[in-house]
């Protein structure tokens, strides 16, 4: 039809180098996603300059692949869209300058997004009637946020970590009982024949009535169990570790989620992140729901991990908005959501 919006999203801001052609903000006609998973492995986690030169590596085929995938040509377009901030520096400017280039030469409106922002909008994607407002966690290898979407592009961020993301504690943890990087996969596939009450690892919720977080000390407390028991001689069980790590964390993230959503008299939550893709927080945070009658949203695996499909669909809301962004637009690796450049 002639009055929907067709644009083409890039997604670099990490290790994955992704290209999707979105319609409207929810009908995906293309979502290709190069991950450097194999490579980083070796190195125990992300490293910004390999990553970044296989985006430069990776990012005009899967450019091409996407478009090809959704049949469309660059002046089928109506807008370029890419991820400008957070993430590695290394890693943003090549999808930015890939973008840039486009829009330029192919005049066509640029419009920067927000990593975070795409995170929270992967839930329209497969349900367009899922609307603000609603209490979003966000949770990933770099971000731990509960957030208040209070309508599209406006947000307020009620906590975060202190430390470390919940993403990189399960990563932690991972490396520590040998189960290798990713983390957060692999501890959840092994906790499933664990037992998530073998060992009482502390729930940190901080002082009463906040909203934050904090990872550091759970992760302490799986290394120190592991070391005084290597003193002992005493045979460890991995899979306890992973189940009873997992429920500590999922039983807090749990109940400051549903805590919020109270607090501001919100019947919606959703789920969004990486670490959204967890089993136990899925099943959990659906248990806490069902028993308060809130709606539970959350986004299929795919659109968990990082993808441009959802990046297209945070630039669809921003299009209607008029938000443009000129050749200007830089790279903004530790920038908040709620402070993105207009």
């Amino acid at each position: 039809m002639k009055n929907d919006i067709k644009i083409l999203a890039l997604e670099s801001s990490c290790d994955e180098t992704s290209a999707a052609v979105v319609v409207n903000g929810t009908t995906v006609l293309s979502n290709i996603i190069s991950s450097q998973i194999e490579l980083h492995k070796r190195y125990g986690g992300v490293v910004p300059e390999i990553a970044s030169r296989k985006h430069i590596e990776k990012i005009n085929p899967v450019i091409q692949e996407a478009l090809d995938e959704a049949q469309v040509t660059f002046e089928d377009l109506d807008a370029i869209a890419v991820t400008y901030a957070p993430g590695l520096v290394g890693a943003l400017l090549v999808g930015l300058a890939s973008a840039k280039a486009i829009a330029f030469a192919c005049n066509k409106p640029l419009i920067g997004v927000h990593h975070i922002e795409g995170h929270i909008c992967a839930n329209y994607i497969e349900n367009p009637q899922f609307k603000p407002p609603y209490i979003c966690m966000v949770v990933s290898g770099g971000h731990t946020h509960l957030v208040y979407v209070k309508d599209y592009g406006k947000y307020e961020i009620l906590g975060k970590t202190r430390d470390d993301a919940v993403g990189e504690a399960f990563d932690k943890v991972a490396r520590s009982i040998g189960l290798g990087y990713p983390g957060g996969p692999k501890i959840d596939e092994l906790a499933k024949s664990g037992n998530s009450k073998a060992i009482d690892f502390p729930r940190s919720y901080l002082e009463a009535g906040s909203f934050d977080f904090s990872f550091s000390g759970i992760k302490s407390a799986v290394l120190n169990y592991i070391n005084q028991s290597a003193m002992k001689n005493e045979v460890i069980c991995e899979a306890d570790i992973a189940a009873s790590f997992q429920a500590a964390v999922v039983e807090v993230i749990v109940d400051k989620t549903i805590k919020a959503a109270k607090k501001h008299n919100i019947n919606q939550i959703a789920l969004a992140g990486g670490v959204a893709a967890n089993s136990k927080l899925r099943e959990e945070m659906q248990a806490a729901c069902n028993k308060e009658k809130f709606y539970l949203q959350y986004p299929s695996m795919v659109y968990c991990t990082d993808n441009a499909a959802m990046i297209g669909c945070a630039a669809y809301y921003d299009y209607l908005k008029g938000i443009r962004h000129g050749m200007e637009l830089n790279a903004v690796p530790n920038l908040k959501i709620g402070e993105k450049i207009e």
